[in-house]
């Protein structure tokens, strides 16, 4: 076979076969459809928060600031996988490189840890704005912002380096078969005839890491919150500062649920159509929702994103005058 090469008494794998969205061939064309447009929309509503964070002033504030690193995170986790999925939508056999494979964990593992940490950091953004107002301007100035918001592209790279490093050391002999659309660590380990101790323990420790650990984080965090919202005499006091966290509040369950639903699941039990569900609702659905919580339940951001659609509208206008 032309994916098959030989390496002494052993074989290599150099592509992987694909086997997502394969027990229903008569349906490729929806499929291609409906993620196309899920994909599409999940490029225009993260777009529109950049852009409407970028050009109002309004929403240069440390919370807005690490919305817009979530929408570019939610952006580029959605193209590391949807434009090669719509793409095997249209082929016989559903192929991947090895090398681009290997990117494809890369790319994932890295936004996804960095998430995780971005959660928790726009999580402490919320801590410190209710429970400690006074001293937010000294505790969230922009160089802290700055530092927080590197830190978690960091550790999502540090992650994701680890992770192919310990990878590309394993000796994939066949089958090339991945009962997924896409290529993520533990089904690579699936497929490897070497000894996987080392990289199963590395998956746990980054699952603490970056799953358990930051959850607890903004458990706790949104624990302190909670007590010091039902501490407002006021009622409109309380609401005020509530909304002021739902949005996030929202996606950060949103997130954890799914990723849960996606990495938790038994060995065995599942069919492959319940796995690529779950896991097209953690990596394709949920960057999708993000922005549109952020529209509906956040009353500045429909003000700046209603202001940027009549700007380009009456841009639009004018253009249109001009030339006739």
């Amino acid at each position: 076979m032309k994916n098959i090469k030989e390496r002494g008494n052993q074989t290599g794998v150099t592509e992987f076969i694909f086997l997502g969205f394969s027990n229903h061939p008569e349906l490729q064309g929806l499929f291609f459809l409906i993620f196309l447009v899920v994909y599409l929309v999940t490029l225009l509503g993260n777009l529109l928060i950049l852009t409407a964070i970028r050009i109002n002033p309004v929403l240069h504030t440390p919370m807005y600031y690490f919305l817009s690193n979530l929408s570019f995170l939610d952006i580029c986790y959605t193209s590391t996988t949807v434009p090669i999925m719509l793409v095997n939508f249209f082929q016989e056999k559903k192929t991947i490189t090895y090398a681009g494979c290997l990117s494809q964990v890369f790319f994932l593992v890295t936004f996804a840890g960095s998430e995780c940490v971005l959660l928790a950091a726009m999580a402490y953004d919320r801590f410190i704005a209710i429970c400690h107002p006074l001293r937010y301007p000294v505790l969230m100035s922009n160089r802290v912002c700055a530092y927080l918001a590197t830190g978690c592209w960091l550790c999502g790279l540090v992650d994701s380096l680890a992770h192919i490093g310990l990878t590309a050391t394993l000796t994939l002999c066949g089958p090339n078969q991945i009962s997924h659309f896409l290529c993520d660590v533990p089904l690579l380990l699936k497929l490897s005839c070497s000894d996987t101790t080392i990289n199963a323990i590395a998956v746990y420790v980054s699952s603490a890491t970056f799953g358990v650990s930051t959850c607890l984080f903004t458990a706790v965090s949104y624990m302190r919150i909670l007590s010091s919202i039902l501490k407002i005499r006021s009622a409109q006091g309380r609401k005020k500062a509530f909304s002021t966290c739902a949005s996030h509040l929202t996606v950060v369950i949103l997130y954890y649920v799914t990723i849960n639903l996606n990495y938790d699941q038994p060995s065995s039990g599942f069919s492959l159509d319940v796995v690529i569900l779950v896991s097209v609702l953690f990596c394709i659905i949920t960057p999708m929702l993000n922005p549109i919580i952020y529209s509906l339940r956040n009353k500045e951001v429909k003000v700046a994103l209603r202001k940027l659609c009549e700007g380009y509208i009456l841009s639009s206008d004018s253009s249109v005058q001009m030339s006739s």
